[in-house]
């Protein structure tokens, strides 16, 4: 049976490849999710993306995964690592295994970036590779989803 993973990816993500790209370099989150359905249908796995500048979608959609038996997510909260308890108590209500993901180091950014909402939560963090953040936290999920 094939996986059936979600990827979340939050605020001012739509703006890859144009924002900042000296600390995020300059693909695109289309490229980005592009790239991440290639590996999964390689696989054998579903991949749904979905980007949100908005709290309220967020989860929202982290709720609507548990009833599309989604095995697991991937997500970059974004700025909402560091202020989100509502995406938090989402993730933690319906129980699906996820891994947290930064294109950046954020323990080597400003200080009130260091605390994540989501860490003690998450089977594993991924945080500054760039893209390849995304990608290595959906071979994880490929290789894991449904044995935890």
């Amino acid at each position: 049976m094939a996986k059936n993973i979600l990827c979340l990816s939050g605020p001012n993500l739509n703006l890859l490849g144009s924002r900042e790209p000296d600390k995020y370099g300059t693909a695109t989150l289309g490229a980005i999710e592009q790239k991440l359905g290639v590996q999964a249908a390689m696989a054998g796995s579903k991949l749904t993306c979905f980007q949100s500048n908005s709290e309220s979608q967020l989860v929202d959609r982290i709720q609507q995964a548990a009833q599309q038996s989604v095995d697991f997510i991937l997500i970059n909260p974004a700025a909402y690592t560091h202020t989100s308890v509502a995406i938090r108590d989402a993730l933690a209500a319906v129980a699906i295994p996820f891994v947290e993901i930064h294109l950046t180091h954020i323990r080597a950014r400003e200080p009130f970036r260091h605390r994540s909402y989501f860490s003690d939560l998450a089977v594993g963090v991924v945080s500054g590779l760039g893209p390849q953040s995304y990608e290595l936290a959906l071979s994880y999920a490929l290789d894991h989803a449904g044995k935890d």
